[in-house]
This record gives structure tokens, C-alpha cells and sequence, in this order.
């Protein structure tokens, strides 16, 4: 017999025939596999022409030609058969159809022209397909009537019901649908195949009918289970159908700008295709514009590049033998954007069809559940409630996988205990939510379900290392996509080809637009400048305005979805201890740490990697038996941000020069603008004794936090009054260190540094 996931194939391709057509009446189909031969679907046989007939046919009897047979209830002449049709009380219909005395022909007459058929006197072999001369009446009820009816449903679920039945069942079921329903049949359907007695049933009746009909000669028969079976299939079918409407209507629009989240448009419209690696562990991306940094000893492992379409998919299980799958990736990479493709793609039927129901499950939406004792089964009615009438044993069953999808788990703050959280197998245990997502790490908790996890990576570290997954990493765009990104995100192809040449000019933005949230932050900001200014808007050249509104996001969802308690205080203190690490290690060229020695840092590693999403974690292989966890920032211009951050707000908050090592006075009343340029001198100075250009990006972003817009934007980060102009006076200085020209190769990146503050000059407008 053919499996479940060739019956769907089949199935699916039926969508397109018309009830007229019927599953295969105009079509040919054929399956490979040579133990489902009974499942091909054989090309609709010519019309002989009767009236070139060579057979002796004169001990033949000559009858008067019977009325045509009604093609399809809907087609019945009312002057042929007697139509009853029920009341606006919606009782069942019943039609009766009037059939002659005849016998089954050997031939297929398609024309209504012949003016005579003769018909072969009934032999002795003819009396085993001889029918009565009632035939049974079609009642139909409201049963199998629902919207969610496809042929290629209809079709795939009566074949999987007749096919469970033994040979012998099934010759009865088949004489018995002669006998019944012969109005069907041009001869006794004994020698067709399951495919062709399914088909020949939808050709001539609606789907609501085959179905009836098919539940009516089962009962006959006696046939409870297969009763049962039909009409379980039939109430998972419109289960499905409400679920997937429902997951339509939620996932299928998204916003777009960052901060306007009450403008949608259609995902299919937005959605570009991300780079998942089969492989994990891969570090973060280390392209950079001054540096040629050495890959970072991470993942060496040939990879394969995947779709959302390739997760669960009937060849992933079989190699992966695992039912949970892990997909990683650092803050901003894509995650939640590729379970909404997921999703969708189930709910609109164009991937992961032998997965009978998918839900997803936020960790956002499980948070209302803290507290409250309750089972995993209840969670999914709360949130489904279209599925309630999904019973328990469905969820035990073989034939219904069941996928769920835990969004975020780096989202969730209870205590993950693994030894000592009791065991919880059964779906309608009644428990908490951390002893459900401790059990469903575990692997304990409902077995024959499926399960796609998404997180940042620090958490992974943390599942027990006996847990059999599946881990796969979404590393955002390639050059290729984050292009299309851009043409998808703004309908004026002018304006895209602006904003891709822009990125294109500036390195730096187009390394960082690699990251998908990134690349939304620059396209918020150039879609606004073109409603202000027009397509002919100048776009943004400073990096330090995209770098500040990426740092103050991922801490804003720091605080309203990881560390709500956080105050701003904290927040200061926290970026300040990461910006002290990141200026540290970027003075000694240094762009990982192991755990080790993370933790002499005294910064909490969950806080760095889970909470705030600026730095990554992973593992390295120093050599052939050993494996260490390392972390570093989700990329080097991110650490040199932030090490131009510490500086700034050492500075600002502290009267700290950090180059010179000594504190000014710390009363804001008595900064100067000359203190200030004190810094910016020996930073400029620094910058340049340094011959690989490790301080170059940092300071572009060290003279951009002067610029009175970004200094809007981290004034929430300041504890002083106001911060003195100043831009002219670094513009002079950068000037008159690029005539001096003592470092030649590095002008470029000063003339840089005059962009950032927003002074244009011939030479920076050169490059």
C-alpha cells in the first residue's frame, strides 16, 4: 500500500481536477514504488465506435434504447428519477433512482447519437453482477458538509480508510456499492483497483456524498471501526482547516518599521529567504572594513545550506531520528521571521503536509501561564480553541503528527532544574509551566509529538547533554538577500537601488545589513527621509546613528521581554561593564574569550548573551578531543561601539579620560570644551600609533556620539546637564592631522571621522 507521505503527493495533485474530471478521469498518474502499483491511475480509455463493429451479432435481441443514466447528482433529470429534497428545516435528502432492466455492457458509450445499442443477451457469469431492480436511495446529512472539504482530502481519506481493510472486506465493500449504487458503475467494480473505485465515486458525486455514501456501505457491512476511522479523519480535516485560517489571519501580515507597528503588509511581500546552516557552532560573522580578522576558530564542518521548507520534513526525521529540532542564531538574525514562514507554509498548504496540526507557541503568550496548574493539553485549548474537539488519543496517534513551535525560549526566565523537576510524560498532566519545559527539553514529554525550539544560543548550553535534537543556525542575509530585502521592503524601485548603492558605499553598513534587524533599522530610517524629503533625499552617512538605535532596541527588548525589573541605572552599569570588556580586548586585538575567562569579567554571561543579544556563544575546537564554549560579540564593529561607548560615557558621566588614565574634575558645571577636545586628541592620537587600525572603526564612533542627533539618542545613558559643542573643534582637528599627513594610510578613516560628525568636506565627499 502506498505510504502517507505518497497518498499526500497524490492527493495534493488532485486539487486541480474538477468533480467532472474527477480524480483522474483526464489525468495520468503513476507512483515509483512498485509495492503501490494498485495506486496508478490509468489514462481514460477511448470511445469505441459502435457503428464499425465487426462482432456477429445476429443471435443478438434488439431492445429499445434505455434513458441515459444521470451522470452526477447534480445533473439528474427530474423526468428520469424522483428528486426529494428536504425542508428549511435542514433535513436529510433523499433521491431515488429509477434504473431499467439491463445488464452491465462491455462498452463505453459516449454519444448520445447512437440511435440503437444492442446489448448481449446475460450469460450464467453475469448473475454474480446482477443488481436489484431498486437501487438504494443516496440520503445525505449534514455530517461530511463543511467548508474544509478538498478532493484531494476527500480522495486521500477514502482510499486510507478502504485501504486498512482486509482484501476480502474489501471485495464485499465493493459488490456491496454495485449493489447499492449501480447508477455508479458501467460494469461490477470487482476488478478496479482502490484508486479507480475511489475515483469513479467523486467523479459522479459531490464530496460530502462520496463521503456519505462511503460511511453508509461501511455500516452495512458492519465495518464500526473503519466507520470510526473515516469519521475521525474527517473532524481532524475540519479542525485543520479552522486551525490554519486562524494561523492565516495572525501570521500572515507583518510590521515593517520598528516604530510605526500599526502598519502591516502581507508577509509574502516582506519575507526574504534567510541562510540556515545544517551546521551550528559556525561564530559570528568577522567580515570587517579595516581588519582581516582570522576566523575565530569555530565550526570548521562543510555545511548545507537550508530552507524553512527542509525543517520536518519526512527525509529530516528519518536521518535525524530526533523529534526536537533546536534552531540558534544571535539576536536579530531572522528566528521568529523564519517560524512565521514556517508556519504559514503549513497553514496555506505549501510545506510540511504530513504534519496533520501545527501550533505556535510563544514563549511571550506561555508567560500568562505562570502560577497556574494546568497540562500542556489545556495550553494548546486555551490558545486553539478551534481544536478542542481534538481528542486525546489523537495525540497519541501515528497517523496525526503534531508539531509545536516554542518561539523564544530565550525569552523565558524560570529556573531550568533538571534533576530535580518531576517527571511529566502525558499531555493531560496536570502540572506548571517550567516542569513542562523542563520535561519537553528533557525529551520526556509527549513522545510522539514534534518540536521546534528557536533561541539564542547561551541557552542550548544549558539543555541536558543526554537530550538527542537536532540543531540547526539561522545566520541572517547573504549579499544576494539582503538586496532583495531591500527591493521587497520598498515598492519604488528607485528607492531601493538608492538605499543598495548607499549600503554598497559605506562597508561598514553593508557588513552589518547581513543582520536582518539591522537591515529593518536602515530601511525605517530611509523610509523616512523619503516621506520628508522625497526620493531625492539624502540618506544617512553616519554608521554611529544605525549602531546607537541597534544597541538602545535590543535594550529596550531587554527590559520589556527578559529583565523587566532592570532599572536605568542597571542598564548603565551593564553597558558600561560590557564596554569596558569590549575596549580591553579590542586594545590587546582580541575578539573572543573563553568562559573561563568570561567569568573573572564578573559580568553574567546570561545577562551578555540572552538578555541583551549583543554578544554570541559557541563552541571551539582547539584540538582533535576537546571542546571549549567561547563568547564574543555578535561582530567586531558591535565591540568597537561599545568600546566607543565606554569611553564616551566614561567621559561624560565620570570627567574619565580613559587614554590618559587619570580623572578631571567631576562637576558637570566645569566642563569645557577644551577638556572635551583633551579627549578627542588623545583618542585621535591613539587611534593612529596604531598600525593594523584596531582603534579606526571606534573612532568614527567616538566623534559620531558628538553629533547633536545621536547625543539625543544616549542622553538617557548621561548624567550631565548638557554636553558643550564641540564638532567644530574636532572638525579642526581631524583637519589639520589629515595636512600634517605624519600616517598617510590612515586619512581615509579621518576623513570618515569628519562624515560621522557631519561635516562634509571635498575630500570626504571625494571618497
Amino acid at each position: 500500500m502506498m505510504d502517507d507521505t505518497e497518498m499526500e503527493a497524490l492527493a495534493m495533485s488532485l486539487d486541480g481536477s474538477s468533480l467532472g474530471d474527477a480524480a483522474s478521469g483526464r489525468r495520468q498518474w503513476s507512483v515509483s514504488n512498485e509495492d503501490d502499483e494498485i495506486y496508478y491511475i490509468p489514462e481514460r480509455r477511448p470511445s469505441l465506435d459502435l457503428g464499425q463493429s465487426l462482432i456477429d451479432t445476429s443471435h443478438w435481441h434488439h431492445v429499445e434504447r434505455a434513458p441515459s443514466p444521470a451522470l452526477s447528482y447534480m445533473s439528474m433529470a427530474t423526468d428520469e428519477s424522483t428528486v426529494e429534497t428536504g425542508g428549511k428545516d435542514g433535513s436529510s435528502t433523499g433521491v431515488q433512482l429509477d434504473r431499467q432492466d439491463s445488464y452491465s455492457s462491455c462498452y463505453s458509450v459516449d454519444s448520445d447519437n447512437c440511435e440503437n445499442i444492442i446489448l448481449r443477451a446475460k450469460s450464467e457469469d453475469d448473475a454474480v453482477s446482477e443488481t436489484s431492480d431498486t437501487p438504494q436511495s443516496i440520503h445525505t446529512t449534514n455530517e461530511f458538509t463543511s467548508t474544509s472539504l478538498t478532493v484531494a482530502f476527500t480522495f486521500k481519506a477514502i482510499c486510507k480508510t478502504l485501504g486498512k481493510m482486509t482484501e476480502g472486506a474489501l471485495r464485499t465493500f465493493k459488490m456491496a456499492l454495485w449493489q447499492r449504487y449501480p447508477q455508479s458503475f458501467n460494469t461490477p467494480p470487482q476488478d478496479m483497483d482502490l484508486v479507480d473505485l475511489v475515483d469513479r465515486l467523486l467523479e459522479f458525486y459531490n464530496l460530502d456524498m462520496s463521503l456519505q455514501i462511503t460511511k453508509t456501505v461501511l455500516e452495512d457491512m458492519g465495518q464500526k471501526k473503519m466507520v470510526a476511522y473515516l469519521q475521525t479523519l474527517c473532524l481532524r480535516n475540519e479542525m485543520r482547516h479552522d486551525l490554519s485560517e486562524t494561523l492565516k489571519r495572525t501570521y500572515s501580515e507583518v510590521c515593517e518599521d520598528v516604530d510605526m507597528q500599526e502598519k502591516k503588509r502581507p508577509f509574502d511581500d516582506v519575507y526574504t529567504n534567510l541562510y540556515i546552516s545544517s551546521t551550528c557552532d559556525n561564530g559570528p560573522n568577522i567580515e570587517h572594513e579595516v581588519m582581516t580578522i582570522e576566523k575565530l576558530n569555530s565550526n570548521q564542518e562543510a555545511e548545507i545550506r537550508l530552507s524553512t521548507k527542509d525543517i520536518f520534513t519526512p527525509e529530516m526525521l528519518e536521518r535525524s531520528n530526533t523529534k526536537i529540532t533546536l534552531l540558534t542564531g544571535p539576536a536579530g538574525s531572522g528566528k521568529s521571521m523564519a517560524v512565521r514562514r514556517l508556519v504559514l507554509d503549513w497553514a496555506e498548504g505549501r510545506a510540511h503536509q504530513h504534519v496533520s496540526f501545527l501550533f505556535p507557541l510563544p514563549f511571550r503568550e506561555l508567560k500568562q501561564f505562570e502560577g497556574s496548574q494546568l497540562s500542556l493539553l489545556q495550553i494548546i485549548q486555551k490558545l486553539y480553541p478551534e481544536t478542542e474537539k481534538l481528542r486525546h488519543e489523537d495525540y497519541r496517534s501515528e497517523d496525526c503528527k503534531i508539531l509545536l513551535v516554542f518561539d523564544g525560549l530565550d525569552e523565558y526566565n524560570g529556573v531550568l532544574d533538571f534533576e530535580n523537576t518531576g517527571l511529566v510524560s502525558d499531555v493531560t498532566d496536570l502540572t506548571t509551566l517550567n516542569a513542562i519545559v523542563v520535561n519537553l527539553l528533557r525529551g520526556k514529554l509527549f513522545n510522539h509529538g514534534l518540536f521546534l525550539i528557536t533561541s539564542r544560543p547561551q541557552v542550548k548550553f544549558r539543555i541536558p547533554w543526554d537530550t538527542h535534537y537536532l540543531e540547526i543556525e539561522v545566520r541572517g542575509f547573504c549579499d544576494r538577500e539582503r538586496d532583495e530585502y531591500f527591493h521587497r521592503r520598498f515598492t519604488d524601485p528607485n528607492q531601493a537601488a538608492r538605499v543598495i548603492a548607499h549600503i554598497k558605499t559605506f562597508k561598514t553598513l553593508g557588513i552589518m545589513c547581513h543582520l536582518p534587524l539591522f537591515c529593518s533599522l536602515v530601511a525605517d530610517e530611509c523610509h523616512h527621509m523619503f516621506r520628508e524629503q522625497g526620493t531625492g533625499a539624502e540618506l544617512p552617512r553616519s554608521i554611529t546613528y544605525m549602531y546607537t538605535k541597534l544597541v538602545l532596541l535590543l535594550t529596550r527588548q531587554r527590559r520589556t521581554f527578559r529583565a523587566p525589573d532592570s532599572s536605568p541605572d542597571k542598564e548603565r552599569d551593564f553597558l558600561m561593564q560590557l564596554g569596558k570588556l569590549a575596549f580591553d580586548m579590542l586594545e590587546q586585538g582580541q575578539f573572543q574569550m573563553t568562559k573561563l575567562d568570561w567569568k573573572d569579567t564578573g559580568i553574567d554571561e546570561k545577562e551578555a548573551v540572552n538578555n541583551s543579544g549583543l554578544c554570541t556563544q559557541y563552541l571551539i575546537k582547539p584540538n582533535v578531543l576537546f571542546l571549549e564554549e567561547v563568547l564574543s560579540f555578535v561582530h567586531p564593529t558591535v565591540q568597537e561601539y561599545l568600546a566607543a561607548l565606554y569611553v564616551f560615557l566614561s567621559f561624560t558621566n565620570q570627567g574619565k579620560n580613559i587614554f590618559e588614565q587619570h580623572l578631571t574634575k567631576k562637576l558637570m558645571g566645569l566642563f569645557k570644551g577644551q577638556r572635551v577636545m583633551e579627549l578627542y586628541k588623545s583618542a585621535v592620537d591613539r587611534s593612529l600609533l596604531c598600525a593594523d587600525g584596531k582603534l579606526d572603526i571606534s573612532l568614527r564612533f567616538l566623534f559620531g556620539m558628538v553629533h547633536e542627533t545621536n547625543l539625543e539618542l544616549l542622553r538617557p545613558l548621561c548624567t550631565s546637564a548638557k554636553w558643550p559643542t564641540v564638532i567644530e573643534d574636532a572638525a579642526a582637528l581631524i583637519r589639520k592631522r589629515i595636512r600634517e599627513n605624519h600616517f598617510p594610510g590612515r586619512n581615509n578613516n579621518l576623513q570618515h571621522c569628519l562624515e560621522e560628525l557631519g561635516v562634509l568636506t571635498s575630500e570626504a565627499a571625494s571618497q
